[in-house]
């Protein structure tokens, strides 16, 4: 994984979970503390599943859905990996999501303007917008998403 992936995952999971918290009134846990119960470590090849492109877009894609059976976790976290030709549909944006390209290019369609991603580049969609992805090239977009669990995608 590339390093700036690491830090995006350290917010993104760091923010779901002071978000989660702090709707029930619970600080978080000290650094010292113990793992909390329901604790998961699961890897790629044990969630990997063949989809096409989700809202429409067309094509082949494997998604990644980790942690989706994780009882009272607010938070979504997937991997996709667009392979070539597969796109996400063009969509209205209900909730936060953000995007990071992991690999490959492509083409995003935020709001009717486009404009070319590749890796290290983080997309933020606000409720309210549109946006779409088409992967680009020979090599498959491989993107992170990540969303609080106000609906499912």
């Amino acid at each position: 994984m590339h390093p700036s992936a690491h830090l995006v995952l350290a917010a993104l999971l760091g923010s779901g979970l002071a978000c989660s918290q702090a709707a029930v009134g619970h600080a978080p846990p000290p650094r010292a503390a113990s793992p909390a119960a329901g604790s998961l470590v699961q890897h790629d090849s044990l969630v990997a599943v063949q989809e096409p492109g989700p809202h429409a877009g067309g094509g082949e894609t494997t998604a990644y859905p980790f942690f989706a059976d994780a009882e009272g976790l607010a938070l979504v976290f997937r991997k996709r990996a667009l392979h070539p030709g597969a796109a996400i549909g063009y969509h209205r944006q209900e909730a936060d999501e953000v995007y990071y390209v992991l690999a490959g290019r492509g083409e995003l369609t935020l709001d009717g303007v486009q404009r070319q991603v590749g890796p290290g580049t983080a997309i933020l969609t606000r409720p309210g917008s549109s946006h779409g992805l088409r992967q680009l090239g020979a090599d498959d977009l491989v993107i992170l998403v990540s969303y609080l669990r106000t609906s499912e995608k």
